[in-house]
């Protein structure tokens, strides 16, 4: 990892890859991600971590199935949301959107337990810059 700034704007305009993370840094055992994401990513779990968002550009919806019951959050752009560990939830974006997440560094992109994964979104722990 660089002991440089990093402007977020540059390291959006290095990549087009869609639900493909890229680790821009690391705090302590955590990894800062970004990633441009459209459409729908899929129903998944991570059973010992929670997940944070802050979107960054567009618009980020997040469905999460609670209790028995299903909800969506929507996140506008400068919106920051926690889903919270053993939670199952798929995060969209019809209109598209830059999102950087906070995650345990080895994290999966689509969790421990996950529904079939379409050939849009990458199975990842996440790209070097």
């Amino acid at each position: 990892m660089s002991n440089e700034p990093v402007a977020l704007d540059h390291v959006l305009s290095t990549f087009d890859a869609l639900w493909s993370p890229r680790v821009i840094t690391q705090v302590n055992d955590y990894d800062v991600r970004v990633a441009k994401v459209e459409g729908e990513h899929v129903w998944h779990v991570h059973e010992h971590t929670d997940e944070f968002f802050l979107v960054l550009r567009g618009e980020l919806s997040i469905a999460l199935r609670e209790n028995g019951a299903e909800r969506t959050v929507t996140l506008p752009q400068g919106s920051a949301f926690t889903v919270p560990r053993g939670t199952e939830h798929r995060p969209a974006s019809p209109g598209g959107a830059a999102i950087l997440m906070l995650e345990p560094t080895g994290t999966l992109s689509v969790g421990d337990r996950h529904e079939e994964i379409p050939d849009h979104v990458d199975i990842t722990t996440g790209h070097a810059l």
